[in-house]
Parts: structure tokens; sequence; C-alpha cells
């Protein structure tokens, strides 16, 4: 893919349990649109989004009457997908990015590798809890889902911290500056893949 070329999808998915859309532009400047029925993940993929410099849009309908589970999965499932189709051929990317973000007295690092090998470390240590209507185990099939849809490797470890609204808040800022520093086109193997295997 050309630096030229605009590095943006858009992806639909509709089942019996969701209805999610999902529209992407890697270089962007954080400007986000989301929509979906639990007002905290959508804040999260806000955050997400501004600080990995993300013009994003989601509008997402799920059976959240039933349980959030169907529709944090499968955000995660379509902006996964998005990702990889807005990426294309991964020619001239950085593919390797990393950020400690600090929030208040939580400190969470994040690690990417734009790799085509699907695998999620998740230490993060919040499952059974809540904040507001977010179940915090979702977190976990939030980015599971997303690193297998977009086939990266991501790796998020909390280092500390004690308040549930910061460590998630954190979470999705330190993937979301570790994606900026990842896809971030690198002029000098423009072209070119970062891999030496000849395919990502």
């Amino acid at each position: 893919m050309s630096l030229d070329t605009p590095r943006q999808a858009r992806v639909e998915r509709k089942t019996k349990e969701t209805d999610v859309t999902v529209s992407l532009n890697v270089d962007g400047t954080g400007a986000a649109k989301v929509s979906t029925p639990i007002p905290f993940f959508s804040h999260m993929l806000e955050a997400c989004a501004k600080h990995g410099l993300l013009d994003l849009a989601v509008d997402a309908h799920g059976d959240v009457e039933v349980d959030i589970h169907h529709t944090v999965e499968d955000t995660g499932i379509v902006l996964g997908q998005a990702l990889r189709q807005a990426l294309a051929d991964k020619r001239g990317i950085t593919r390797f990015g990393n950020a400690f973000v600090p929030m208040d007295e939580a400190l969470v690092f994040a690690a990417v590798d734009l790799s085509g090998r699907p695998f999620l470390v998740f230490d993060v240590p919040v499952a059974r809890l809540r904040v507001s209507n977010f179940d915090l185990d979702m977190l976990q099939e939030f980015f599971r889902a997303f690193a297998f849809a977009a086939e990266i490797t991501l790796h998020v470890k909390l280092h500390y911290g004690h308040n549930l609204h910061h460590i998630a808040e954190a979470v999705f800022k330190a993937v979301g500056r570790a994606l900026a520093q990842a896809t971030r086109p690198d002029p000098r193997i423009a072209g070119l893949l970062p891999s030496t295997k000849g395919t990502l």
C-alpha cells in the first residue's frame, strides 16, 4: 500500500444478537463518534481513538437486556476487522508499538505487534468487578476479540492501581497509543514489509 493511499475501512456485522458498524481511519486525528448501549464502554472507545489518533465511528446495538457480552465482543470483532482491512498489506508500517500510560494512581503498559499472528496476553486482574454498567471481565473479552479479528499480537499489563475506572481507561489509552506507534508509516521502508519472512 502506498503511503498516499487512505488507510480506512468500514465493516458491518449483523447477527440475531447484535448489529455493529465501525468506520475507521488509521491516519486520523482522534475524532470519535461512538454510540453503544453501554455508556462506559462508549467512553472507553472514545478514549482509545483519541489517544490512538484514530478517526472512529461506532454504531452498536445488542441484546444488553440479556447481557453486555455479545455487544462488547462483537464490537471488538468488527473493530479488529476494520483495522486489518485499513492496514491492507502493511507495507511501510512501523509494525511494533508500545506505551506506558499513567492515570492518577494506575499504570498500564501495552505492546502490540501487527504480526498477522493473533495472540493476547492480558494481565489486568479486575475480573468480576464493575464500573457503572460495565463488567470489567469484559475488558479481556473485548481485547481478545479485537486482537484475533485484527490478527495482531497484543500484550496488556497493569503494573499497579486500585481505582477501577482509572485502570480501565489507562488500558484503552495505552492500547490506543501503542497502535498509533505501530501503524505509523516509516518512510525508510516505504513499499516494504517489516518482516524477514516477507509476509505479515
